[in-house]
């Protein structure tokens, strides 16, 4: 057997060895399904709709807004951090970041995205940016095309 005869049979019996390893070791069993929950309700059963029998109570009328947890907001971040810049035009990222509740980098690119649109101007002053929030242009949906930038910040910021 020449060396060359010798290092392919080798080789072939080494990845043999791999292929029954690969298909024969690692099989893994099916993961058992979990039990079902008997109080929850499966999506074929109908539900029953019964009338409250004592309704709550309406909450006292208070002057200030009611805090819910929730997941959505009327305003986009890309306001939210428009509307802060327009509050205080020397504001940090991480400031805005923090105030918004995004990350650092996703205000990087709202701030981006609205100096591209012509709604933001940046100066740069030493190691720190002043922004200007630009008044003039108008919203971009075409529910509120006719009000512009100004007025959105003059209704929310008073």
């Amino acid at each position: 057997m020449s060396i060359t005869e010798f290092k392919y049979t080798t080789y072939i019996s080494y990845i043999e060895s791999r292929v029954s390893y690969i298909a024969f070791d690692e099989v893994k069993p099916p993961m058992p399904s979990r039990p079902q929950n008997p109080a929850r309700k499966s999506a074929t059963q109908p539900r029953a709709h019964a009338p409250a029998a004592n309704p709550p109570a309406a909450a006292p009328q208070s002057s200030q807004p009611v805090q819910q947890k929730t997941t959505w907001t009327f305003l986009t971040n890309h306001s939210h951090v428009l509307l802060l810049i327009a509050r205080d035009p020397e504001t940090r990222m991480r400031d805005l970041a923090d105030r918004v509740g995004i990350t650092e980098r996703a205000v990087q690119r709202i701030i981006d995205e609205l100096r591209e649109g012509g709604y933001l101007t940046i100066t740069r002053q030493g190691r720190r940016n002043l922004y200007e929030v630009r008044g003039e242009p108008h919203l971009r949906h075409p529910v509120e095309a006719a009000r512009t930038v100004g007025d959105l910040i003059r209704m929310v910021n008073g």
